[in-house]
């Protein structure tokens, strides 16, 4: 598959992310790209294809209290450079509701909400360049 990279990439959040990736791909035709569980087994990070687009989910999570709950979304849109973008936000009002910073997985992000409270991250992972879990896998 060949994913555009520098996109935007819808997130969602499910009670139940393993039921919702395989309905995905069952029902959809969604491929999975990429799937990393906490140590209980919840889904911290999933990555579906459909095409050249991907959606990226996770479980819902009462310790990700900035973010969206099951049923909500938000957009994610990879930025290179997020702290200039982090002040441009702050400078136009934007409301931060996630500061800036780096992840465990490579990315440098924040999020924020628009006046009509929708959810938007920006950062710099870019999941369309991202090793697959095979690559991640035979690497190991």
């Amino acid at each position: 598959m060949g994913y555009a990279t520098g996109g935007m990439y819808p997130v969602l959040r499910y009670r139940d992310a393993h039921a919702a990736i395989n309905f995905l791909c069952e029902a959809f035709g969604f491929e999975r790209h990429a799937v990393y569980e906490s140590d209980d087994g919840a889904v911290e990070h999933a990555q579906l294809g459909h095409g050249s687009a991907m959606v990226m989910l996770s479980t819902e999570s009462d310790e990700r209290a900035w973010g969206p709950h099951a049923g909500q979304g938000w957009t994610y849109v990879v930025v290179d450079d997020p702290d200039a973008h982090y002040e441009r936000a702050k400078a136009a009002g934007a409301t931060i509701i996630r500061e800036l910073e780096d992840q465990d997985y490579g990315s440098r992000d924040y999020s924020a909400k628009d006046p009509e409270g929708n959810t938007w991250s920006f950062g710099t992972y870019d999941p369309a360049v991202a090793p697959t879990e095979e690559e991640t896998s035979a690497a190991s």
